[in-house]
């Protein structure tokens, strides 16, 4: 019987056995296997039972035809043959006719295992017998997340990272099997069992494991380490987890020595050739021959001949290596040692992709995988052309043929960089001014993985021009680079109008060709290099400097954030524009605008063609946006219509620049007659920014504006590094030499000042005549509750927008001015505060005055009362304001919706109606469903349903009705980020990419229901990866659609929650919608989590946020977020408790809602281990206390058992002795040695790996971290781990990691919100998720949008009556 089909049937005994009955079960199974008695307990098995010969070459049968191609050549298969196999003479297996039964067999690729010995196979089966299932494995508490990456405020998502040992591999039938011969990437679903331990375990020995069965099935297998240490690290990525390899389990040893060998070879390869590029193949082959193979491996030395054996899989690993790696390498596989060796060997190059891209031209009927695992991405011809280049092994292709021949990669820095414009190749084309007869491509852009083949074909070519001879330079100014042509210039008719010394003419004759306003016309640059620019004339004219025109310029899409990504041919306007002699001139252009269709929502999934226009002599272009460079900002062009006396000479970029200038300029209106005041003039009215400010109106102020007179009471200052701490007892103190703690918030700025127009003046000049230039404003001051002399504490109760008048005053300069709000005495309010309050963000209120000479609370006086509500009070009838009209909610589609937080953002804003949502993970589906009863979840592959919608189906396998063309008005998604993440260090593998490429599928979802808003959430690092082409990409293919988009980057802290979290959105509006602006911050917030600019092609990009880091509200911190939240111990597991007292703050009231809500749900927390929980005990309350504080002590833990002091054994070269001359090393490797494995140092409280590696990484600050009660939480992850990524999980005064329920505080979602499935599952759910307080704000702001356009539509239609 084969081993694993024996595991079956002790797992079948085990289900249905009381325990204490397992064992004679067992031994009662193994007699009849065995041929032993029931009890019997011999170490070696008769071989003379029934046929003591061993068949060791049994066919497999026809269970694995359709596995066998590449799966083991014969040399491998005799390799692994278990050294435990009887053979007959000179080393024949003996043959035999019959199945022995006194030995059991694992068949499969002719291994053949053979057990001996009756106590290893019972502890086999007793291992069996205690195994996991890989969700329940991963909950175990003896597993803590570990991460050697350390790089302060950003962290994302990651999957869970764990080490294994004692493994085997086997498919689903129970057959042992490599996992290097292919069968992963023919879909055959491997398995593995093994002994799962923490990432920052080295001990490849049982002691500590999670033992585990059936994890899988393996989605990617990897190697990495190639970066010169002892061993490459062999991992496997299933849909929960990634795991690095150990020990082989011993039946499997033979088969992982095999590749092992592969493997080292390929690592030694690699590194040899990334330190020498130019070496030739005799060097490589003197340094494997000289090479000794690490300890450990079953071999001894290299020759070439291991070399050429293994050329194919080495060759494959270096391809893999090149295409993983940073932009700015040189691929290995040009060297000349790797053309040699791929020349001597016969290796066929791109093997495997090629196969890949088989199965990709022959697409088999979709069927749901019964794991869970996404397909392929499915797309619309448009995306899938424009994404090609780029997720070529990824994309599902319809047709065989279907996809677009490639020149290039399109993934490498070669194929990014623009043309040179310098070699032939570019002087030959046409936008270089050639002739494009030539067609070929710069020769700087020669793309390095197809460099090989064009190698041995053009011996010609040098290998300096494979690969990008220099960045690409920054734009040089028009100014400095055009040159004259001597082109004949006659003017045509006579001159319209003359102003001043200026005569305006209407066209104008150029070598035979006429040019008049209006026309499009070319400019040559100095540099030949340059390509032409581009221009619409806008007015004609001479005066005593020569012939002019007025250049309204044009911008290639090479010179916007779509570099190389962008259309050859579209063009974009922008605001830009000077006067010029018309013999700059170069020739007349055709510049075509291309109009969305009247017919444009429904053209969805309809278009094929990349190409908008032909262009066959390289004078054709179009245009269909307007470009806003410091945003990256592509909008509908502006509709400017010129009065009929001024068309000769109208300019749209001008008229633009000067409605900007005349906003940003204070202007005054309404003049006060005064006669007390012959100094200055006094006025009604002043508009700033297009907004109007009247006397009594409030305003925002930077904060440093004015000071009050009470003194701020200073920040409560961190005691600096204790000298004089015990070194013996607290060994590891001495790493925190930096008094910054993250997480703090005490070089957060202040929130904006608020002060009331008391008036609004000009001094008068000395003719008695206003300076309008210099607006200035008379204010009273409002003090916040943190500003009075009660400090800090004050605003913790109060609402955060509640404020007390003062009547000190303060004259300021208008131009200080940040926006205008509304501050209302409560008193004359017609409804509560509470609902006063939610109408929008800039309303504030005031109950009383505050003196500052007294320090006291008083009544406010009568004129602090505002003149439109003064002598009314509550319900006396306040005078309506205009009301705007209602927003009608948009039906909405969230794709990759987890939990909710994005559409719950949206709902709390009133803009959406999350009629359909998608996500694929069932737990968070199951919460989307608690939360959202009226929204059809389809808890399926993306991918699947579009491919269903896109061939017309109407619902799907279980009924559930799609949503159609012209159904979906708002579309919102975040695709999965693991590939984008900085906390991914896998961020460059097959699956991860694959993963990337669900981009490509949700933009596919766009493209075909053509909603009005479109909006992309993704981490940071997405608007930066591959050299930002993802980014690029995305952008090109929804201007290519027709939308108008923007990108930039949000810090979830600003809108309102005590969080770190950089998060990159993309937005998009239809044709004829307002494109939306990312909304202004709200609350300040720690400047170093705050740079939010993005770096593109060396340029940097901004949102368009105005008002900087500012705020107006102060930061909501941890105390806000959870104070009020009962006590509760490690491990609670109460899925509903009692609060026990009221809310305390502003944020506690919110997020408890207006309904009273007795019962609180999931404020529930992981149990961590009792060494963990011992650790957590001792590390001290204090602020910005973690790992390095923890004592060298034994301490008896929970569990009975006691820790172990940690030894310090070795002298540390590079922080020396303690004070009293102690060791600080704890491995032979901190003296600069190769470290000793017996140094390693188990159940301590200061956890041995930390002190072992600290000086390689920032001393591992954070790690078992508490949060600060004044500060904030770093970014939420998945999995909150003491020794994980992001450490500084531990509550701020109890001992344990923070709960799902302050976990969801501190992403913005309410205490009503529900979440589904076991503590994993809730943490993860939460981790995943958009803050709601940062979906609302760009919620409120879509709501602008449509708001401003249904006034648009409504005055239009207003003014047709009139």
């Amino acid at each position: 019987m084969p081993l694993y089909f024996l595991y079956s049937e002790v797992l079948l005994t085990r289900a249905y056995s009381p325990q204490d009955g397992y064992l004679s079960k067992v031994k009662a199974l193994l007699g009849r296997e065995l041929c032993v008695e029931n009890g019997s307990h011999g170490d070696v098995v008769e071989q003379n039972c029934k046929n003591g010969k061993t068949n060791g070459s049994a066919a497999n049968g026809d269970s694995h035809k359709e596995e066998d191609d590449g799966i083991m050549d014969t040399k491998e298969a005799d390799a692994m043959k278990s050294p435990s196999a009887p053979k007959g003479k000179g080393g024949r297996k003996i043959k035999s006719d019959s199945e022995p039964k006194s030995f059991y067999r694992v068949k499969q690729y002719g291994v053949i295992l053979v057990a001996k010995s009756m106590k290893p196979l019972l502890f086999l089966l007793m291992f069996v017998y205690l195994q996991l299932d890989e969700p329940e494995m991963l909950t175990d508490e003896r597993l803590s997340l570990f991460d050697s990456n350390e790089d302060g405020f950003e962290n994302y998502e990651e999957l869970p990272q764990h080490k294994i040992t004692n493994f085997c591999v086997y498919d689903k039938r129970g057959h042992l099997c490599p996992f290097d011969s292919g069968l992963i990437e023919k879909n055959v679903e491997l398995y593995f069992s093994c002994a799962v331990k923490p990432i920052y375990d080295d001990n490849p020995c049982m002691d500590g494991g999670v033992p585990a069965k059936k994890l899988g099935p393996i989605n990617a297998w990897w190697i990495t380490g190639f970066d010169g240490g002892e061993k490459a690290l062999i991992g496997f990525t299933t849909a929960f987890a990634d795991y690095i390899l150990m020990d082989p389990r011993e039946e499997y040893a033979p088969i992982f020595a095999v590749m092992q060998e592969k493997i080292y070879m390929s690592k030694m390869v690699v590194e040899f050739l990334q330190k020498n590029p130019d070496v030739s193949y005799e060097d490589l082959l003197n340094k494997i021959e000289t090479t000794v193979p690490p300890a450990g491996l079953n071999f001894n030395r290299f020759t070439e001949d291991t070399l050429l054996r293994h050329a194919q899989f080495v060759v494959e690993q270096v391809e893999s290596y090149d295409e993983a790696g940073d932009s700015d390498e040189q691929p290995i596989i040009v060297t000349p040692c790797m053309r040699d060796l791929i020349k001597l060997a016969g290796v066929t190059l791109g093997k495997r992709r090629a196969a890949r891209r088989q199965a990709i031209r022959h697409p088999t009927k979709i069927e749901k995988d019964s794991k869970g695992g996404p397909t392929r991405a499915t797309t619309t011809k448009l995306v899938y052309k424009i994404f090609d280049t780029f997720f070529s092994d990824q994309i599902d292709q319809n047709e065989k043929d279907g996809g677009i021949k490639r020149q290039r990669c399109g993934v490498c820095e070669v194929c990014l960089v623009p043309d040179c414009g310098k070699c032939s190749a570019c002087k030959d084309m046409i936008k270089f001014g050639g002739s494009g007869r030539s067609k070929q491509a710069c020769q700087k852009r020669r793309c390095p993985n197809l460099a090989v083949k064009e190698a041995e074909d053009d011996e010609n070519i040098e290998e300096e021009e494979l690969l990008p001879v220099k960045a690409p330079s920054k734009k040089v100014s028009k100014a400095k680079t055009k040159k004259q042509s001597n082109g004949k210039l006659t003017w045509v008719g006579d001159s319209i109008k003359t102003e001043g010394k200026k005569h305006y003419y209407m066209k104008v004759c150029m070598d035979n060709e006429v040019l008049e306003v209006g026309d499009c016309v070319s400019v040559s640059s100095d540099d030949p290099s340059i390509l032409l620019y581009l221009a619409r004339i806008t007015s004609l004219w001479e005066d005593n400097n020569g012939k002019w025109f007025h250049a309204h310029w044009f911008c290639r899409g090479t010179d916007t954030v779509l570099g190389e990504s962008s259309d050859p041919l579209e063009l974009f306007l922008v605001e830009d524009c000077e006067d010029m002699q018309l013999s700059y001139v170069e020739g007349k252009v055709n510049v075509m605008y291309k109009a969305p269709s009247d017919n444009w929502f429904m053209e969805g999934g309809m278009v094929e063609d990349i190409k908008v226009i032909d262009d066959d002599n390289g004078k054709n272009f179009f245009y269909q946006l307007w470009y806003e460079g410091d945003c990256a900002r592509f909008e509908t062009p502006p509709t400017f219509t010129p009065q009929e006396d001024c068309k000769f000479n109208f300019c749209a970029s001008c008229s633009r620049a000067e409605e900007r200038e005349e906003k940003e300029t204070p202007r005054v209106f309404e003049p006060i007659k005064d006669e007390d005041h012959d100094s200055k003039a006094l006025y009604a009215l002043a508009c700033l920014k297009g907004e109007q400010f009247r006397v009594g109106d409030s305003c925002y102020l930077p904060p440093d504006a004015y000071n009050f007179s009470v003194k701020a009471a200073s920040p409560v200052k961190r005691p600096h590094r204790k000298e004089d701490v015990d070194e013996e007892l607290y060994p590891e103190y001495y790493r925190k030499h930096s008094d910054y703690i993250k997480g703090s918030n005490l070089d957060a700025p202040e929130p904006f000042r608020v002060g009331r127009i008391k008036e609004i003046f000009c001094h008068r000049r000395s003719n008695g005549k206003a300076d309008v230039s210099e607006v200035k404003l008379r204010l009273y001051k409002f003090y916040r509750p943190e500003n009075t002399h009660k400090g800090a504490k004050a605003g913790y109760h109060t609402d955060i927008n509640q404020l007390y008048w003062s009547d000190e005053e303060v004259t300021v300069n208008m131009s200080e001015v940040l926006g205008r709000c509304r501050v209302e005495y409560g008193e004359d309010l017609n409804e509560t505060v509470q609902d006063f309050s939610s109408g929008g963000p800039d309303r504030f209120y005031f109950l009383e005055a505050y003196n500052a000479k007294s320090k006291s609370f008083e009544d406010p006086p009568n004129h602090a009362r505002s003149a439109v509500n003064k002598g009314k009070g509550k319900g006396k009838g306040k005078d309506q304001e205009p009301q705007d009209p209602k927003v009608p909610k948009l039906r909405t589609l969230d794709v990759f919706s987890g939990c909710g937080g994005l559409s719950e953002g949206f709902h709390q804003a009133g803009i959406a109606e999350t009629l359909w949502a998608i996500e694929m993970w069932d737990p968070a589906a199951q919460a989307f469903r608690l939360n959202n009863p009226g929204t059809t979840v389809f808890t399926e592959d993306c991918n699947v349903l579009l491919k269903l919608v896109m061939s017309g189906e109407k619902t799907n396998s279980l009924g559930q009705r799609l949503p159609q063309k012209g159904d979906v008005e708002m579309l919102c998604g975040g695709p999965p980020c693991q590939g984008f993440s900085g906390m991914n260090r896998f961020n460059s593998r097959t699956y991860s990419k694959f993963k990337n490429s669900l981009v490509v599928s949700y933009l596919s979802y766009c493209d075909y229901y053509r909603p009005k808003f479109f909006l992309l959430e993704n981490v940071r690092n997405f608007v930066s990866f591959k050299s930002s082409m993802v980014l690029k990409l995305t952008l090109r293919c929804l201007v290519r659609m027709g939308y108008q988009c923007t990108f930039g980057v949000l810090q979830a802290g600003q809108y309102g929650v005590a969080q770190t979290r950089r998060r990159a959105i993309i937005l998009a509006a239809a044709p004829g919608e307002k494109l939306p602006r990312y909304p202004e911050p709200l609350h300040v917030f720690a400047p170093r989590a705050c740079s939010l600019n993005v770096v593109v092609d060396d340029k940097k990009y901004f949102s368009n946020v105005t008002r900087g880091n500012g705020g107006v509200y102060r930061t909501i911190t941890v105390r806000d977020t959870m104070s009020d939240l009962p006590e509760i111990r490690n491990g609670a597991s109460a899925l509903e408790i009692s609060y026990n007292g009221e809310p305390q703050s502003w944020f506690q009231r919110q997020i408890r809602g207006t309904q009273y809500q007795p019962i609180l749900k999931d404020h529930i927390c992981k149990d961590l281990s009792a060494l963990v929980a011992a650790r957590m005990r001792h590390i001290p309350l204090a602020p910005g206390s973690d790992w390095r504080d923890l004592p060298n002590i034994e301490v008896r833990l929970r569990d009975g058992t006691s820790s172990k002091k940690l030894r310090y054994t070795h002298p540390d070269k590079k922080n020396g002795r303690s004070s009293s001359g102690a060791l600080r090393g704890v491995c032979t490797c901190s003296g600069g040695v190769p470290c000793d494995p017996a140094d390693r140092q188990f159940n301590t409280l200061i956890p041995w790996c930390l002190p072992h590696t600290g000086n390689r990484h920032n001393h591992w600050a954070g790690l078992y971290g508490r949060l600060e009660w004044d500060g904030f939480f770093s970014t939420t992850v998945t999995n909150p781990e003491p020794m994980g990524k992001q450490g500084r999980v531990l509550h701020p005064e109890q001992h344990r990691v923070v709960s799902v329920r302050e976990c969801a505080r501190s992403q913005g979602f309410p205490d009503t919100y529900r979440f589904f499935g076991n503590v994993l599952d809730k943490h993860r759910q939460v981790g995943n998720a958009v803050p709601p307080p940062l979906s609302r704000a760009i919620g409120l702001e879509i709501k602008k949008c449509v708001l401003e356009r249904i006034k648009e539509h409504d005055d239009t239609k207003a003014n047709e009556k009139g």
